[in-house]
């Protein structure tokens, strides 16, 4: 019989799958196995061998498959707004399930739009989680409201519902949750206080592209969902967002906003009288549409193989001490994981600070990030629009106290989280298997060395 040629990757993947199979014939679970196949050598930051010295795939991806349809636009001559735009918010509101889509330049002016579209402004109050990308918060400031911090629950990482309660008061116009790092938040229990406060909803949205609630994707709960399409992003074109909605007359506002304040649809003007409200222009062009429509084909097979991803790695890794992965709501039917998050405990790997733990992980061949810094809620653009002639003008000395806001707006959770999370990007869940294990190899290797990489 001819030998067969096996590559370095389908060993380990026979060989993984083969002492799998030993193991749970034998009766072991899942965690011993992971636990038995550990690397047990020298850290690469100490000199060792890398545990993973393949790569990891690449993000944005391009097919040649995609090439036709995008030179077609470009050779068309027709780059601005026009029917390949149509065509992709067509597109993006059925893959959501709602009435209407409208694209704009980015996610950050999504929210902008969202919230100008809401008759949100000066002396209005919109409650916002501080784990999130700053854009969401200057939404609100752009608007001359003021952002109000609700704290976050420590295991989803998502604004607590709880917290939010006790942040209502006469002032409160809107909440505005955020689905971070791709998974949901609980978007039941905030519709609940919602209905029964009479409040605007604003998803954003724009980290969590086909994340579901009972089946429903997010973005379609409350008065509009906000999506971004920047390069980073799971459906990327560079830069690019989207506001999804079934209410047709806000879509209509939204759209004139969005294109210098012409008349669209319900929001009417006489011909030839030109822009008919304050607005500003946002529009997507047609080349970034063709790259949204080709890449729209594949979201929904990755956001297969990311959860599933997802799953196998929180598997393998939750089980070490001081590892803490993220959790999922119970009434959550898919998350897009655009971040993989675990909390990491020092005490649990001798003390060794977070940041020498992630170089450590580095040298492993295991990319990582920190997230999001601390204290969104006290950072000094706060300050800054506090001090502007539009937020002196709008509000009293009293209220612009940054001090007193600080104290108001705190977030201890939020504040621990930002120290311990370590994130692993959304293109490292679309690998392998035995490439997922050499991160869990990894960790375990590190904890099992941790006092020398600390002393070194």
């Amino acid at each position: 019989m001819k030998r067969k040629d096996f590559t370095r990757r389908e060993f380990v993947k026979t060989n993984t799958i083969a002492g799998i199979g030993a193991a749970v014939a034998a009766g072991l679970a899942p965690s011993v196995v992971a636990s038995c196949s550990s690397d047990t050598g020298v850290p690469a930051i100490l000199g060792g061998q890398k545990i993973h010295t393949g790569g990891w795939p690449g993000w944005p991806q391009w097919k040649p498959a995609y090439n036709e349809s995008l030179l077609k636009v470009m050779q068309s001559g027709i780059w601005s707004r026009a029917d390949i735009v149509t065509e992709f918010e067509n597109k993006w509101a059925a893959t959501i399930g709602s009435k209407r889509c409208l694209s704009v330049v980015n996610g950050t002016n999504a929210l902008v739009t969202a919230v100008a579209q809401n008759d949100i402004g000066a002396g209005d109050e919109v409650i916002v989680t501080p784990y999130t990308w700053i854009s969401t918060v200057q939404s609100i400031l752009l608007a001359g409201a003021m952002p109000v911090f609700a704290d976050i629950d420590p295991e989803t990482y998502q604004i607590d519902p709880e917290k939010i309660k006790a942040k209502i008061t006469k002032r409160t116009k809107a909440i505005m949750p955020v689905h971070i790092l791709g998974m949901p938040s609980d978007m039941e229990k905030i519709m609940a206080i919602v209905r029964e406060h009479n409040l605007i909803v604003i998803e954003d949205a724009c980290q969590a592209w086909l994340a579901e609630i009972n089946n429903k994707k997010v973005g379609t709960f409350g008065q509009c969902g906000c999506f971004s399409f920047q390069n980073s992003k799971h459906l990327p074109l560079g830069e690019g967002g989207a506001l999804v909605s079934d209410d047709e007359e806000f879509i209509d506002r939204c759209y004139s906003y969005h294109n210098v304040g012409f008349p669209y649809g319900t929001v009417i003007g006489g011909v030839g009288a030109g822009s008919v409200m304050l607005a500003t222009k946002l529009r997507l062009t047609e080349y970034q549409a063709a790259i949204g429509l080709a890449q729209l084909g594949v979201l929904d097979e990755q956001t297969t193989i990311r959860n599933q991803n997802a799953k196998y790695l929180r598997d393998q890794i939750k089980g070490i001490p001081g590892i803490k992965p993220y959790k999922l709501y119970k009434n959550v039917t898919r998350a897009a994981f655009h971040m993989f998050c675990f909390r990491y405990d020092e005490k649990e790997f001798k003390g060794l600070p977070r940041d020498k733990f992630m170089k450590a992980l580095s040298f492993e061949g295991i990319p990582n990030l920190s997230g999001y810094a601390p204290f969104l809620n006290k950072q000094p653009y706060l300050e800054h629009a506090f001090k502007t002639k539009n937020f002196r003008k709008m509000y009293s000395p009293e209220e612009l106290d940054f001090n007193k806001f600080k104290e108001a707006n705190e977030c201890p959770e939020n504040d621990k989280l930002c120290v311990e999370a370590v994130w692993l990007q959304q293109n490292m869940l679309l690998a392998e298997k035995p490439d997922l294990d050499n991160i869990a190899a990894a960790i375990e290797r590190i904890r099992k060395n941790a006092e020398q990489i600390k002393s070194k």
